[in-house]
């Protein structure tokens, strides 16, 4: 559903005559005189000009670079900001009852554009949230209605088709953000695979056929995620949660909850976070390969070290690397091969960077960045980033910034605002070395990667 064209913003910005492109540099050199950098493209403005929500800074940026072209005092109000939704609005997490409800509510979130209604500080109730999880927790499977009366049958080929198409664009995720391919994907899912569902099919295909979508709708969620949307990757996920019911997958259905707890831990609901990895690591025990509880543990592990909890990450990154050490890829589903030792270390150099345990955070990113495989372009830069946090936890300022501008350097075709988040939080940390060359020169870097990604995407 899009939302209604910024009528205010427009109206301003025609009458101070000033282009998007014109308006996004304004706004990046204000921020930059003002200490931190602000990674405004004029795709970010088209997207403000359709609509889309803005941050309160940003928006506070633009009104006064508008207010300096007119030659009076422009609001954000005035540019039709922050008048009507308020920016921690809790949204209702819906788990659907019924196979008919969640394919209705699939389909409709695969006609939402994940780039109108991007959310920042987006929030969901812990009774809501506590309703969904229980209700996966203690739910009997559907069950497959297989051998239905229908001209259309679906056939262990057009599973594989599904597979594949999802195998493809989690490649691109990884190497080119979430924003690359999420309009493709999602109008893919809704034309060729929810259709699907109307048509007959063995109870083995059935079976296949539920789990394939279940992969492609989860993907939906995390290049959702990814683009900075986390009300429509939020609800994409409770939805595949209740898809994994149907045939009682509660592998995949912890690996959503995984998934919950990841985003909720990034947004800093970190109690939500935690208790979303524990439901994950109870709901899967017996029913899932030992890489898959490794993922779960190290979930819980990245919640607990947000919280200062030292004895209990320290648990759970010994937990998830004891079953890593049991993992067998032959027993693994193809949708979990991505998990491997730079991912597992990845994720505990962001557990050593939280607890500001400085020499196992460098030992770990260090390690995580020799490993992860090159393709992996996104989860490389995170590395890199942490890596250069780490450095910079004890003040050792150059060495923190050499793998921060690799990180920038490689990662600047990265459609990804969780990428650009770690990039602009590292900013945030050297700006009381604003002066220094090799930050001076690390800004420039990440401004002229920006003019790079703007020019691609123009």
């Amino acid at each position: 559903m899009s939302r209604k064209p910024n009528e205010h913003l427009i109206a301003v910005m025609c009458e101070a005559k000033v282009s998007n492109k014109g308006l996004a540099k304004r706004m990046r050199d204000a921020s930059d005189q003002q200490g931190f950098s602000l990674g405004t493209t004029h795709v970010s403005v088209q997207r403000w000009r359709n609509g889309a929500g803005i941050q309160p800074q940003t928006a506070t940026i633009m009104a006064d670079v508008l207010s300096a072209k007119l030659g009076r005092r422009v609001t954000p109000g005035d540019l039709g900001f922050f008048d009507h939704t308020p920016p921690t609005a809790s949204d209702p997490v819906g788990y659907p009852n019924t196979l008919p409800d969640v394919l209705s509510v699939l389909d409709g979130l695969a006609q939402e554009r994940a780039e109108t209604a991007v959310t920042h500080r987006w929030t969901v109730a812990d009774a809501e949230l506590t309703a969904a999880v229980l209700s996966w927790m203690i739910a009997r499977p559907d069950g497959i209605r297989a051998d239905r009366s229908t001209q259309q049958r679906v056939g262990m080929r057009d599973v594989r088709a599904i597979r594949d198409a999802a195998a493809t664009f989690m490649q691109l995720d990884f190497t080119y953000g979430g924003g690359h391919g999420h309009r493709a994907l999602r109008h893919y899912f809704r034309h060729e695979v929810l259709p699907l569902f109307s048509a007959g099919y063995s109870d083995r295909v059935g079976h296949a056929l539920f789990s394939a979508a279940a992969e492609v709708s989860q993907l939906l969620a995390w290049t959702a995620y990814d683009v900075g949307n986390h009300r429509l990757a939020h609800r994409y996920l409770t939805a595949t949660l209740r898809l994994t019911q149907v045939t009682d997958d509660r592998m995949f259905g912890a690996r959503i909850l995984g998934n919950l707890s990841h985003q909720a831990n990034y947004l800093g609901n970190h109690t939500q976070a935690t208790q979303l990895a524990r439901a994950a690591i109870e709901g899967a025990k017996g029913r899932a390969t030992p890489r898959a509880m490794a993922n779960y543990w190290a979930m819980e592990a990245r919640a607990l070290s947000n919280t200062g909890d030292r004895p209990g990450a320290g648990h759970a990154m010994n937990q998830a690397e004891r079953h890593f050490g049991q993992a067998d890829t032959a027993d693994d589903p193809a949708w979990l091969g991505y998990f491997d030792d730079g991912e597992l270390l990845g994720e505990f150099c962001h557990c050593f960077r939280d607890l500001k345990m400085r020499r196992e955070a460098v030992d770990h990113a260090q390690r995580a960045v020799d490993s992860t495989n090159p393709q992996y372009a996104r989860t490389l830069g995170f590395c890199r980033m942490v890596l250069a946090q780490s450095q910079l936890l004890s003040g050792d300022l150059e060495d923190a910034v050499t793998p921060a501008g690799l990180a920038v350097d490689g990662g600047d075709t990265l459609q990804s605002n969780r990428f650009q988040r770690y990039v602009t939080d590292f900013q945030a940390q050297v700006s009381a070395y604003a002066t220094h060359p090799v930050v001076v020169a690390f800004n420039e870097q990440v401004n002229e990667a920006l003019a790079r990604l703007d020019d691609e995407d123009g």
